[in-house]
């Protein structure tokens, strides 16, 4: 899952950037066109205030006549929020009318006679207002005949204010519906990253809910060609993986067949010479063939058992809900007679459930039973003679709880997690060959479940099977 994740997070990311980017790039050009057209219309409106403000200066003799009345000078100045400021100097630079501080123009930019100049400026702070930006407009004019003209400049001014504010708006309305379409379009390239993958989703499920003995093809008929070449690539990887399971388990088979018969041969015909031997040393040199063959048997028998307790071998096996009490207490009264010659107490306590259902698990049986009876052999084993063996059933939530002890010598802790592993044996007595607890594990981890190792009080060891409970 987490592959496909990264796969779906990287196609959004590469997909996503470049709508960014474009983005970023549309806010900053419709910032700028707003910027523009803001400034073109503050602009428009205080030359046309400059030139309505030119157009009341009027020359008088050897003087001006400005005809300017209040009422004019109360609309100009009507809105607090934006006072519309204006000076007019003759010559330029002194003060006749208005705001005696607005800015002058710059000086590289003077201009013509006639000719309006706009720029930027600021208005120095009072008591009663703090500094502020200004766009300022004006207008040199030559007002008089020629022979007593006089230069006069016009300034009217307003505040940036409004003009960032116009860009504000403009931008506002501008990049907001572009940021929905963007929203809008993000969601429409995630969907169809989903629709893409939907595919790849498919053939992980069709790969993750299968079990592990589960070979056959994997069926993606409308599937794109690439990932209908990927499954056609997994197909012949399974069908070579089949074949190769299918040439171990004729392995298997024959290898019981001819491993078994020589060996059961071999003990048989060495305990009928044993039994006609009189020479002491003659029967000891065969005492230990018998031993020895009887060690080999029990050594293909557990390789057969742990080649049929993997994950691969698991096909050819019937799983099906089972009740684990029965099946213990069959299989432990199928060892008493062993427990029995070997000096030990064997028993059964299934108590700790009184009056519960019977304990339900969904399993194989066979392998089940394997697991009980590799538990019993090797507590009958290593408890050594008067020790007692007690097999227990318990359900513990949802789980049951499979525990077999004994009050023999037990083992250090350090070897409870250590004799899990195959060919591992904390001890050279016993005829084991260190793959009874392996096979246990083996088979806990087909059915979902773990084995652990423990000790107990006073003395003695218990090994439990945890298995996932099932309903009857």
């Amino acid at each position: 899952m987490k592959a496909s994740a990264s796969l779906r997070r990287q196609l959004f990311l590469w997909l996503l950037l470049p709508q960014l980017v474009l983005w970023a790039a549309g806010a900053l050009f419709t910032y700028k066109l707003a910027e523009r057209y803001a400034t073109e219309a503050v602009d428009a409106s205080l030359l046309q205030a400059t030139r309505a403000l030119a157009r009341q200066i009027k020359p008088l003799g050897t003087g001006l006549l400005i005809d300017l009345p209040r009422a004019a000078q109360d609309i100009l100045e009507a809105d607090p929020e934006d006072k519309l400021l204006y000076m007019v100097s003759s010559p330029p630079g002194q003060f006749i009318l208005g705001n005696r501080k607005l800015p002058e123009p710059p000086q590289q930019a003077r201009g013509m006679p006639g000719q309006p100049l706009v720029y930027d400026g600021e208005l120095p702070a009072s008591h009663e207002a703090p500094a502020q930006r200004l766009r300022v407009a004006a207008l040199l004019l030559t007002v008089g005949e020629a022979g007593g003209a006089t230069p006069m400049r016009v300034q009217v001014a307003r505040s940036s204010a409004n003009r960032e504010e116009l860009t504000r708006r403009l931008l506002l309305d501008t990049v907001l519906p572009l940021s929905v379409l963007m929203a809008g379009l993000s969601f429409l390239v995630w969907a169809g990253i989903q629709a893409g993958l939907a595919p790849i989703v498919r053939l992980r499920r069709a790969v993750e809910g299968r079990a592990p003995g589960d070979l056959r093809p994997i069926e993606l008929e409308t599937a794109p060609a690439e990932l209908r070449s990927l499954a056609l690539a997994i197909n012949q990887l399974l069908d070579a993986v089949q074949r190769t399971v299918q040439a171990q388990r004729r392995f298997i088979a024959d290898a019981a067949h001819q491993l078994r018969t020589p060996l059961a041969g071999l003990k048989s015909q060495t305990e009928l010479a044993l039994a006609d031997a009189s020479e002491p040393a003659q029967r000891e040199r065969l005492q230990r063939v018998v031993e020895g063959a009887t060690r080999s048997a029990h050594l293909v028998g557990q390789l057969l058992s742990l080649a049929r307790a993997e994950p691969e071998a698991g096909s050819n096996q019937a799983c099906e809900p089972l009740d684990l009490t029965r099946l213990a207490r069959d299989t432990t009264a199928e060892w008493v007679p062993r427990a029995l010659a070997a000096g030990v107490d064997l028993g059964m306590d299934d108590s700790g459930d009184a009056g519960a259902p019977a304990a339900w698990v969904r399993g194989h049986p066979t392998l089940l039973r394997e697991a009980l009876a590799n538990l019993l052999d090797n507590a009958l084993q290593y408890a050594g003679r008067g020790a007692e063996v007690t097999v227990r059933l318990q359900r513990a939530g949802d789980q049951v709880l499979l525990s077999v002890s004994d009050t023999g010598p037990g083992l250090p802790a350090h070897w409870h997690e250590k004799v899990l592993e195959r060919f591992v044996r904390a001890t050279h007595e016993g005829g084991g060959c260190g793959l009874g607890l392996a096979i246990v594990k083996e088979i806990a981890e087909r059915h979902g479940g773990r084995v652990e190792v423990g000790g107990q009080a006073p003395q003695g060891l218990v090994v439990r099977l945890l298995l996932p409970a099932a309903p009857r």
